[in-house]
C-alpha cells in the first residue's frame, strides 16, 4: 500500500478513470453499464484508500472492482448493489488483484485515446460530445457538468444517457477508428477539448466570468492527448494555445468580476511558467510538418503573451498569421479577430470595413461580438455616438452577465463624453 494525501488520491483517481473505463468497455462492450460500474469502483477507492493506502497497482484494483460490479449486475440486476457492497467491504485489496484477471493487459494510452474517440463519435451533437467527454474521460459528475453549463442536473443526465444510447445504437466497437477516419475524428476530439476550454475561460452565459474547473480539465485532457500523440503538431498546438490563453486568467477581471480588456491587463499577474511552457510547445509545434489552426492561434497568443507592454505587441505579425488562418478556415470569428489586427496596423476605418463584410453572414446573426468589435473600432475612430449605440446593442445580445455589465459600462462612459 502507498500512503497518499486525500488530494493526491483524488488526482490519481481522476487520471486513472478513463483508463479503467476503457479497459472495462473493451472487455464487456457495454459503455453505459461499464461507466456505472467504474463510478462505483472510484467511489469505493475514494472511501477505502484514504484509510488503507493506495494499492501498489491502483489501476488493476479499480478494474477488478468495476469488473466484479459489472459481473454482479449481469448475473442479477435486482441484487447488483448489495453484491457490490459485499465485495468492496469484505474483499481485501490484495485479493482483488488475484492472478487470472485479464482486463489489465491492454495499454493505458490506447484505451484512453479510444475512449476519447468514442465520446466524440460523429453520431453525437457537439453538446453531447462535450458532456460525454467530461463525464467519461474527465470524471466529472453529472451535477458538476450541469452546473458548468447552467442546465438542470436531470437535463444533463438525459443528454448523457441519450449520447450513450446513440453510441450503442451505432454499433461501433471499442476500437480505434480506421485510418481513413482517424484524422477527422482527431479533429473532432481537439475541437471538443477547445470548446470545453473556451466555455471555462469565457463563460457564454450566467453570472460568472470563468469556470476554472473546465479550463483545468481541458488542459489536463490536452496533456493526456499529447502524451498519446506527441508527434502531432495540432495536438501540441492546442495544448500550447490553452496554456498561453489561461496564463492571462488572473489578470482578465477585477475582484468583483468586471472584465479587463487585454491591452489594460496587469501583465505582472500573467503566469510566467505557463507562458514559457506554451511558447516552447508552439515553437515545437511549428516545426512539425504541415500547418493547422491550433498552431496558428497558439502563435498569435504567444505574440500577445511575449509583448512586454500592449504598445509593443507585434500587430503586423499577428495580422499576417490571421491571414494564413483565414485561408485555412471559413470561420467568421477569424475574420472578426483579423479586423481588430487590421485596425491596429492600418487604422480603425480599415478594420470597420472588414467587420462590415460579416453583416450578412448568417453564422454571426445577432452575435454580440460583432457589435462589440464594431463598437471598439468606432471608439478608436472617435465616433463616440455610434460606438455607444454599438456597445448597447452588444450588451443586449450577450447571455453573459459579466460581459453585459462591461459593455454597458463602456456605453455609459462614452455617454459622459
Amino acid at each position: 500500500m502507498i500512503p497518499l494525501s486525500d488530494r493526491r488520491i483524488e488526482d490519481v483517481l481522476r487520471e486513472l478513470a478513463p483508463q479503467v473505463l476503457g479497459a472495462v468497455v473493451r472487455h464487456y462492450g457495454q459503455f453505459d453499464a461499464a461507466e456505472d460500474a467504474v463510478q462505483e469502483a472510484l467511489l469505493a477507492a475514494a472511501t477505502q484508500w484514504p484509510e488503507e493506502g493506495v494499492p501498489d497497482n491502483p489501476r488493476g484494483w479499480l478494474i477488478r472492482v468495476a469488473s466484479r460490479r459489472l459481473t454482479d449486475q449481469m448475473r442479477s440486476e435486482s441484487s447488483r448493489r448489495r453484491r457490490e457492497d459485499t465485495v468492496v467491504a469484505q474483499t481485501p485489496a490484495d485479493e482483488l488483484l488475484a492472478p487470472g484477471a485479464d482486463l489489465d493487459r491492454h495499454g493505458d494510452a490506447d484505451d484512453t485515446l479510444v475512449l476519447l474517440f468514442l465520446c466524440c463519435h460523429p453520431a453525437l451533437t457537439p453538446p453531447s460530445q462535450i458532456a460525454l467527454t467530461l463525464r467519461a474521460v474527465g470524471g466529472l459528475a453529472t451535477e458538476e457538468i450541469a452546473k458548468a453549463f447552467l442546465v438542470p442536473e436531470s437535463t444533463m443526465g438525459q443528454r448523457i444517457s441519450r449520447a450513450k444510447q446513440r453510441i450503442k445504437d451505432s454499433g461501433v466497437g471499442f476500437v480505434m477508428p480506421p485510418d481513413s477516419e482517424r484524422a477527422e475524428r482527431l479533429r473532432t476530439v481537439l475541437h471538443v477539448l477547445y470548446l470545453i476550454f473556451n466555455e471555462g475561460y469565457a463563460s457564454t452565459s450566467g453570472p460568472v466570468t470563468q469556470r476554472v474547473e473546465l479550463t483545468a480539465e481541458a488542459i489536463r485532457l490536452g496533456r493526456a492527448v499529447r502524451g498519446l500523440l506527441p508527434e502531432d503538431g495540432e495536438v501540441t498546438g492546442l495544448l500550447a494555445l490553452m496554456l498561453l490563453t489561461d496564463a492571462r486568467r488572473d489578470a482578465r477581471a477585477e475582484p468583483d468580476g468586471t472584465l479587463i480588456p487585454l491591452d489594460e491587463q496587469n501583465r505582472a499577474l500573467w503566469d510566467g511558467e505557463a507562458i514559457a511552457e506554451g511558447v516552447a510547445l508552439v515553437t515545437e509545434a511549428l516545426t512539425r510538418p504541415g500547418v493547422g489552426p491550433y498552431r496558428l492561434q497558439a502563435a498569435i497568443s504567444a505574440l500577445h503573451d511575449e509583448a512586454p507592454t500592449a504598445e509593443e505587441t507585434d500587430w503586423p505579425q499577428i495580422l499576417a498569421l490571421y491571414g494564413v488562418l483565414e485561408s485555412l478556415q471559413d470561420n467568421p470569428m477569424v475574420t472578426l479577430n483579423k479586423a481588430v489586427a487590421t485596425a491596429m496596423v492600418h487604422g480603425p476605418r480599415a478594420g470597420l470595413d472588414l467587420v462590415s463584410t460579416l453583416d450578412d453572414d448568417k453564422r454571426l446573426a445577432k452575435h454580440h461580438r460583432v457589435d462589440a468589435v464594431r463598437a471598439h473600432l468606432l471608439e478608436m475612430l472617435g465616433d463616440t455616438s455610434a460606438a455607444r449605440e454599438a456597445y448597447r446593442t452588444a450588451a443586449r445580445r450577450t447571455a453573459s452577465l459579466q460581459e453585459q455589465r462591461y459593455l454597458e459600462m463602456k456605453a455609459a462612459n462614452l455617454a459622459d463624453l
